[in-house]
């Protein structure tokens, strides 16, 4: 099939989040400049350089109680932290991604324990066993379709990396052991368990 952008596609879901599979989830911990912290995943997630360490998460749309507090908490005091998802972190996951007010501590509402970070302010869940902290770069305004709304590419600059011993494995982040969670289309989630190497060519 095809369709244009714009135009009927004549399907039960828009297809679009499913052609682009698995996406990793960006498990954000902000704090407000008054000092409420705030946790809520994001599937347009990803690193997106390495010299230095970059990441990016994506707020799309328009959001029941204004600016999604992610954003609004990393522009306005610079500092974020991306925490790792996992199998066993699934459902309270799931609850952090609920539409609550601003002053609602997610961490509390899940039921997840924090542990405070070395180099930023907004702390980590404790329970994950990756941590990446980071201070704020820049937003990248992009077009949105909803009235309203507002599609914004957050990128932070890694400036501190945690990883929990148990799941280092001759020197080597294992992922199989991890298992860490990944978004489809729809409300398909995937984890990552198999792993295969495939050298580069030279």
């Amino acid at each position: 099939m095809f369709y244009k952008i714009g135009s009927p596609h004549g399907l039960p879901r828009d297809p679009f989040k499913s052609c682009i599979v698995p996406r990793p989830i960006g498990w954000i911990s902000t704090i407000s400049p008054d000092g409420v912290v705030n946790l809520a995943p994001y599937s347009f997630f990803n690193g997106v350089a390495g010299e230095p360490p970059m990441v990016m998460f994506s707020s799309n749309g328009k959001q029941p109680h204004g600016p999604k507090d992610s954003l609004a908490n990393a522009e306005a005091t610079g500092e974020f932290v991306c925490n790792m998802a996992t199998w066993d972190l699934r459902d309270p996951m799931s609850q952090t991604s609920r539409p609550v007010p601003p002053e609602v501590d997610e961490f509390e509402l899940a039921g997840l324990e924090t542990q405070p970070s070395e180099l930023v302010k907004p702390p980590r869940v404790k329970a994950s066993p990756i941590h990446l902290e980071c201070v704020y770069h820049q937003t990248l305004e992009l077009p949105c379709d909803i009235e309203g709304g507002r599609n914004a590419v957050c990128i932070g600059r890694v400036v501190g990396v945690h990883i929990r011993d148990e799941f280092m494995t001759h020197g080597m982040v294992d992922i199989a052991r991890i298992r860490p969670l990944a978004r489809l289309g729809y409300q398909d989630y995937t984890v990552a368990e198999k792993v295969f190497p495939l050298s580069r060519p030279k």
